[in-house]
């Protein structure tokens, strides 16, 4: 991004960013400018790349700009877990800002980037907008609040529910930062990630996607999500976005 004017790159960085909050607060000029300041240029990371290890000490967060993360843990017989995912606008470890380091790693799922932030100046910011901190802290209970659904899912839903309510969650969220449409959207993902989304093998994955399209309801082809029928989707699924708490209140 080094021939991307100074401007540009500014809103690069914080569109997808401001986006989110603004879906659920109004955030002022000062705010955006002030947490701007903070924001290191976006660095690019390629697919399958470990962004952060489990376990080793931090004194930065990430911002996606760009691509898809993962959270996860490696198990000794070569299976992982993703616990959650994450799309441009998410700090993918913002909780690293108290706890200093992560109990999971952080995966770039696609090709990706991230703009970091210094944990003592993002301390010096909130210190300074007290507004901007609670929206900040905001972020880190949906991301729990996202964490307890996918529980939900792996522990109570059966696979073609499970799948179904991971596509309708997606949409969502890719939605509020312009990501995606009514009819679908981008997901550069393969069946073998969406199986660790949802402890499944990519063979029953492909199964699922399988009778999902036969019933009518989405199409999952060449890294595209096409919703043929959003409510048979939701209704499956039994998908309610109120856990994304996308109402705009102030905070």
């Amino acid at each position: 991004m080094s021939d991307i004017e100074p401007s540009a790159r500014s809103a690069v960085i914080t569109a997808t960013l401001m986006m989110k909050l603004r879906q659920r607060d109004d955030i002022s000029v000062e705010e955006e400018a002030a947490l701007l300041s903070i924001m290191q240029p976006p660095r690019p990371y390629p697919a399958r790349k470990v962004v952060i290890e489990e376990g080793v000490p931090l004194d930065r967060s990430a911002l996606l700009t760009d691509g898809i993360l993962g959270r996860f843990k490696d198990m000794r017989d070569g299976q992982q877990q993703i616990s959650e995912l994450h799309v441009p606008g998410d700090f993918a470890d913002l909780h690293s800002f108290t706890l200093k380091r992560l109990d999971h790693g952080i995966l770039a799922l696609t090709d990706c980037r991230i703009s970091w932030v210094q944990h003592d100046l993002l301390r010096e910011v909130i210190e300074a907008f007290p507004h901007l901190g609670r929206m900040l802290w905001f972020s880190t209970n949906l991301d729990a609040s996202i964490h307890r659904a996918w529980t939900v899912s792996l522990g109570r839903r059966d696979a073609m529910a499970r799948l179904a309510h991971l596509l309708c969650e997606l949409h969502v969220r890719l939605e509020i930062v312009g990501l995606a449409d009514p009819g679908g959207y981008a997901l550069p993902l393969t069946q073998n990630d969406l199986a660790n989304c949802l402890g499944l093998t990519a063979v029953h994955v492909n199964r699922v996607l399988r009778d999902l399209r036969e019933r009518g309801l989405v199409t999952f082809r060449g890294g595209h999500v096409t919703v043929s029928d959003p409510v048979g989707l939701r209704d499956l699924a039994e998908f309610s976005p109120d856990y994304l708490f996308l109402e705009k209140r102030a905070r």
